[in-house]
Order: C-alpha cells, then sequence, then structure tokens
C-alpha cells in the first residue's frame, strides 16, 4: 500500500507487509502503545550508554572512551543494517542498537561540549532540549492532524531524505579523494541554512514514522514489529539530534 512509503529506510512498506506474513497468533498483534513504550527503554539503553562514555571523557580516559565511540558508530551500523533486513531481530537487537547509539552520542556529545565551553557553554543540554521539544511538537502536530501523512508530503520527505542521504555520501566520497567541501562544515549563511534544510526535513520524518507505528497497529502486525517501529524512531532521533548539534555549533562559531 502506498501509505506506507516513509522517509526512514527502516520504516517502509516492504518490511511491514513481511512482517504481516509471519504468524501473529503466538505473539499477539502490535500496538502502538506498546511501540511507545519499548521506545521509551531503547531512550533509557541511550542515555546509559551516553553517560558511561561521558564519563570516560571526563576522567581523562580519552583513548578507551575513543575506542567505545568506535564500537558504538560501527556496531550500531551493523545491527542497524541487521535489523533492517530482519525486522524480526528488532526483539533483540534494538536495545542494543540504542545501546551502541549511546556510546557514539556520548563521545561525540562530550567533545562537542568541551571544544564549545566557551563560546557556547551548555550547547549539548541545548541540541537536546531542542530535539526532544522537536519530537513532541511533531507528535502532536500528528495527533491532532494538523499535519498529515498524505501521499504527496510521503513523496516530498521521501525525496528530500533521500537526496539529503546522497549529498552527504557525495561529500564523504569527495573528502577521501582530498576534496573539501567546506560549505558543508564552515559557518557561513549557505552551511547554516543547510542544516537548517536537514533539521525540518528530519522533524518532518517523525510525522511519517508515528503515521507507520500506527498503521502497522491498524493493520494487526505481528508484536515484534513494536521493537521494529520504536527501532525507526530511534533512527530519527538519533539523526536529529547530530543535526541539531551540528547546527548550534555553526551558529556558536559566527558569534
Amino acid at each position: 500500500m502506498a501509505i506506507f512509503k516513509s522517509g526512514n529506510p527502516t520504516l517502509t512498506e516492504k518490511m511491514f507487509d513481511k512482517s504481516l506474513g509471519m504468524d501473529a497468533s503466538l505473539q499477539g498483534t502490535m500496538t502502538v502503545k506498546g511501540a511507545i513504550n519499548k521506545f521509551g527503554f531503547m531512550m533509557l539503553m541511550l542515555i546509559a550508554g551516553a553517560a558511561f562514555n561521558w564519563h570516560l571523557f571526563q576522567e581523562g580516559k580519552t583513548a578507551t572512551a575513543n575506542m567505545w565511540m568506535m564500537v558504538g558508530i560501527f556496531g550500531g551500523l551493523i545491527t542497524a543494517v541487521a535489523i533492517s533486513f530482519k525486522p524480526n531481530w528488532a526483539q533483540y537487537l534494538a536495545p542494543l542498537y540504542a545501546l551502541l547509539e549511546g556510546l557514539f552520542l556520548g563521545g561525540i556529545s562530550v567533545i562537542m561540549n568541551n571544544a564549545f565551553a566557551e563560546s557556547y557553554p551548555g550547547l549539548v543540554m541545548q541540541a537536546v532540549g531542542l530535539t526532544f521539544g522537536v519530537a513532541i511538537a511533531m507528535f502532536l502536530l500528528y495527533n491532532f492532524r494538523v499535519i498529515n501523512a498524505t501521499q504527496r508530503f510521503r513523496s516530498i520527505v521521501f525525496s528530500a531524505t533521500l537526496g539529503i542521504a546522497i549529498f552527504y555520501l557525495l561529500s564523504m566520497v569527495l573528502g577521501l579523494f582530498g576534496v573539501n567541501v567546506n560549505f558543508m562544515h564552515d559557518s557561513s549563511m549557505l552551511s547554516i541554512g543547510i542544516s537548517l534544510f536537514v533539521v525540518v526535513v528530519a522533524s518532518m520524518n517523525l510525522i511519517l514514522d508515528f503515521d507507520m507505528i500506527e498503521q502497522g497497529a491498524e493493520r494487526g502486525a505481528p508484536k515484534f514489529m513494536e521493537w521494529y517501529g520504536a527501532f525507526g524512531l530511534m533512527v530519527t532521533i538519533v539523526w536529529l539530534y547530530i543535526e541539531m548539534l551540528k547546527l548550534l555549533s555553526k551558529l556558536s562559531s559566527r558569534d
């Protein structure tokens, strides 16, 4: 069905249709409340991982902290790919994904916090606050149907998300060949404008994530899809937070 087109690559029509082909009678069916509860548990895992690595950095154990941050980056990527191909594994791997992402986010957050300690004290806390503020706002806008996940809306967000992914991939490839894409990282108005655009697109993906979870529950997806839906929502939240950090750091550099 067309309603299952999402900008989030982890929440797709194919995955939900695949899950519906599995026997849900033994474990029950997916509910919105169940997915939200599991997302809350994943948030606790993410916070635990972030606090652990933040503490290592603050204690001066930089090498160990950097090692855990790399484990978080690559381990999180591998786990995410595994869940994307095997959604029924989400009930086992989604908490691990959250913990690994926490290790990465804790490391990058403390690095940014120390780098901007003088020019922008409280940058990390503001990024956290804005991320949750946007997430809550998007949920309310979706819940009260101020923004509807129409087919046109899905198509626009999907296209924008794909374009951003390609843009980031090209900039990484160019960087490997020594070509500096300075406007991606400096504090110019163009760079800030790009970051603002990416933050908006990430925010709009939350609408699609909420819609995917709701539609999955309505279609009677198996119980394990609650973990899969929570995992997809976590992917977007992590992306949004990273983009918030980048945007605030660019704004700080202009002061």
